[in-house]
């Protein structure tokens, strides 16, 4: 299996890696491991998919035009 390094990161950030291992009840390395795969695993984001699934939930909805609103606020 590959082997990673990584260097420089914050100690910070190791803290709270630690921490969700911990919590997770694992170790560090299987803790980072498995942050890697499933990070792996997730594609892009993908915008078309994103814009229909808002465009489901808003369906039906009325909308005002934020025009007015964005001009109002930029008057004060």
């Amino acid at each position: 299996m590959a082997q990673v390094l990584v260097r420089d990161l914050r100690p910070e950030t190791v803290s709270r890696l630690k921490a969700r291992a911990k919590a997770h009840r694992r170790s560090l390395q299987a803790e980072l491991k498995d942050v890697l795969e499933n990070a792996s695993r997730q594609g892009g984001l993908d915008g078309r998919a994103l814009a229909d699934r808002i465009r489901r939930q808003l369906a039906g909805r009325k909308h005002s035009d934020s025009v007015n609103l964005i001009a109002e606020d930029r008057a004060r």
